[in-house]
């Protein structure tokens, strides 16, 4: 399984899509460190919004396959400027969390999330579960490959 990070702004969804990707009971708590797990590396949004930190993220990025920029599907504004997806040297997606909120619009944080640079868009609900299995077919992609070898 190719492994994650998680970046976005604070309530964006990160934590909770990482429980559900690792198959663990949903429950909320405030992420306050970088949590580098197994497949996902999980960021406190705090790192996405202060320019003191963003740059962090450029450097824990290499220790992922993939970036995994999280929009909520009720944000207001995107965090992520125009063409950011070439800060960093590993394919980005758009991860749009919180599809089965009343107030979504995924449309638009879809739009967000393209002209951040995101070729691959995953419209998703950690609570439902709603677009959790694509996310993980794309990331286990590899091990498919090599094992229908």
């Amino acid at each position: 399984m190719k492994k994650i990070i998680l970046i976005g702004r604070v309530a964006a969804g990160k934590t909770t899509l990482t429980q559900a990707i690792r198959g663990e009971e949903i429950k909320y708590f405030k992420t306050q460190y970088v949590n580098y797990l197994d497949t996902v590396i999980d960021t406190p949004g705090e790192y996405t919004e202060l320019r003191q930190t963003s740059g962090a993220l450029a450097l824990y990025s290499y220790e992922a396959d993939v970036v995994g920029l999280v929009l909520s599907a009720n944000e207001p504004y995107s965090i992520f400027s125009p063409c950011i997806t070439s800060l960093v040297n590993r394919e980005v997606v758009g991860i749009i969390s919180g599809i089965d909120k009343p107030d979504a619009n995924v449309e638009r944080v879809e739009r967000w999330l393209r002209l951040a640079g995101c070729k691959k868009i995953f419209p998703l609900s950690a609570v439902t579960g709603e677009g959790i299995d694509k996310l993980l077919d794309y990331l286990n992609e590899d091990d498919q490959k090599e094992n229908s070898k």
